[in-house]
């Protein structure tokens, strides 16, 4: 048997949620966005110390591991959390933790 053939999906997944909560910064945003009811449409530069370049690169390591959502609104963007990929990485963490 191939290496890749004993890798899941859902390790992949896990795997690719760890890498993107893999910065402070980003586990903060997470932190943030998972209080809200709804989707926080403020500019998250305000919060962080840190340049909206920045801010973007992690933005989109979050959107693109799909733990996060957001849509365009000029001149804001508002983010959300992606409520079933963050019940899914929580959950594939709690099975892997409670080992």
């Amino acid at each position: 048997m191939k290496p890749k053939d004993l890798i899941t999906d859902e390790q992949k997944r896990l795997a690719r949620y760890a890498k993107a909560m893999g910065h402070p910064i980003r586990i903060y945003i997470l932190d943030l966005l998972s209080k809200q009811s709804c989707c926080y449409s403020g500019d998250l530069t305000e919060d962080l110390p840190i340049v909206k370049s920045t801010l973007s690169q992690h933005l989109k390591e979050l959107k693109d591991a799909g733990l996060i959502q957001g849509e365009i609104e000029a001149p804001r963007i508002k983010y959300c959390i992606n409520r079933e990929n963050w019940a899914e990485a929580q959950q594939g963490f709690r099975r892997l933790l409670d080992k």
